[in-house]
């Protein structure tokens, strides 16, 4: 995407500017190193309640700072500082369409050395662009498990947004995109199921959702809490365990989920169809209620979402 694909305004060094001012020198240390931390946030633009709804925001800058505590470096905002900053910077740019906020924090120096332990102190930047799809919610998604495997706790925390962890992610779904495929299935370095390449992964067996632990070196996703709370809600069971590869091949059901991805269900995997490559019931559930919920259409969960009336 161009800057004029993008919306005009964000937040940087410590203020609103218009997008072509927000520039880093060369020689930034996380350019050159991927010392930084990411988020991702999702708003919902309903075009008949005239709404932005900012979906589960709180979570996502918790998670944002306890990545920065791993790090062990911070930002001189706090939760409620950031949900302010955000809530100006979507008003200013005034959205009519769904978008995704990306929330940065980044090592800002410009010494040559990998290591930031100088600054503990991160630089904080605020941008948001239209986003509809990541990958399709409709089309049943053809997936691949990846040659790669998934970077481990004692490698680069997965469980944290860290910029320079996501070449792991990189390689798996490129590899995917150049075999023909849409996304790729890491497994971890012991052999079982981790997640997506950018999401968390759910299959469905005899009626139950079963996800890999976040021992299986996945990021503690927040749309996968969600599935959790949603599922509860429908009367379904959840269990977190081990996920052996050959399950994959015979299960019943199977989708990603993620602020990018959304619920996305799978038709194949690695050329394997997946309910004959028919939406499952138990999926369909979920998707439907999922965005009701997001869309602000669903009171009960109101408490997920930060509404801006347009």
């Amino acid at each position: 995407m161009a800057f004029e694909d993008y919306f005009p305004y964000v937040f940087f060094e410590e203020k609103i500017v218009e997008i072509d001012q927000a520039k880093v020198p060369i020689m930034t240390n996380a350019l050159q190193y991927g010392n930084a931390v990411f988020g991702g946030i999702r708003g919902y633009f309903n075009q008949e309640k005239k709404l932005l709804a900012l979906f589960r925001i709180d979570d996502h800058y918790q998670r944002f700072l306890n990545s920065l505590r791993i790090l062990n470096v911070a930002i001189k905002y706090d939760l409620n500082q950031l949900k302010d900053i955000t809530l100006k910077l979507v008003k200013k740019n005034q959205p009519r369409t769904n978008f995704y906020l990306r929330p940065f924090a980044y090592a800002g120096s410009v010494d040559i050395s990998p290591c930031f332990a100088k600054n503990k102190e991160f630089k904080f930047a605020l941008y948001l662009l239209p986003l509809g799809e990541y990958l399709s919610v409709d089309k049943g998604l053809s997936v691949v498990v990846s040659t790669w495997r998934r970077i481990s706790d004692l490698t680069i925390p997965p469980g944290a947004k860290i910029a320079g962890g996501y070449v792991n992610s990189s390689l798996a779904r490129q590899e995917a995109l150049d075999n023909g495929f849409d996304d790729a299935i890491f497994l971890t370095n012991e052999g079982t199921v981790s997640e997506g390449s950018a999401a968390n992964l759910f299959i469905v067996r005899d009626g139950t959702l079963i996800t890999s632990p976040l021992t299986s070196d996945i990021l503690e996703g927040i749309t996968r809490k969600t599935v959790f709370h949603l599922a509860q809600d429908l009367g379904l069971t959840v269990v977190q365990r081990e996920i052996n590869r050959s399950e994959l091949y015979f299960c019943d059901e199977a989708f990603f989920c993620g602020t990018g991805v959304q619920i996305a269900w799978i038709a194949e995997i690695d050329r394997r169809p997946i309910n004959n490559r028919q939406k499952g019931k138990i999926t369909e559930k979920i998707q439907e209620l999922f965005f009701n919920v997001v869309y602000g259409n669903e009171e009960r969960y109101a408490h997920w979402l930060t509404k801006i009336y347009l």
